[in-house]
């Protein structure tokens, strides 16, 4: 879906509306909640401003994208009075899951790319009158 990716690294934060088609989007937003939304990209335009993610606090192991990506995320979880995730629980709670469900359906894509299938719509199912 159309929108602007935030990243980090050694030359600071970038704000990229492509080249980001092949990732995975780990949605932490209920998708009927738009006034959140809008919020989130207030709060993050601001927090990607902050001296922590100038480009000479970049460090590869302890202070990167990742760093970025959960800083934000336990900043807006302070805000809601929750508790913060460690670097494990947000691994294990968000990027998990999802890479191993795109995980199957790259093994099912490359499974179907390599044998020859020809795939038919099911007839529309009779409505009951």
């Amino acid at each position: 879906f159309p929108g602007v990716v935030y990243s980090y690294d050694q030359e600071g934060v970038h704000r990229a509306g492509s080249g980001w088609e092949q990732c995975i989007s780990v949605p932490l937003v209920q998708p009927d909640m738009p006034e959140l939304l809008q919020h989130w990209d207030e709060l993050l335009e601001e927090f990607s401003l902050e001296e922590a993610w100038l480009p000479q606090r970049y460090e590869e192991q302890q202070h990167n994208c990742y760093t970025f990506a959960l800083a934000f995320v336990n900043r807006v979880r302070r805000g809601r009075g929750r508790e913060p995730l460690s670097k494990a629980q947000f691994t294990e709670r968000f990027l998990i899951p999802h890479t191993r469900e795109a995980s199957r359906y790259l093994t099912l894509h490359q499974e179907l790319a390599h044998t020859d299938f020809y795939i038919v719509p099911l007839p529309e199912q009779e409505q009951d009158s």
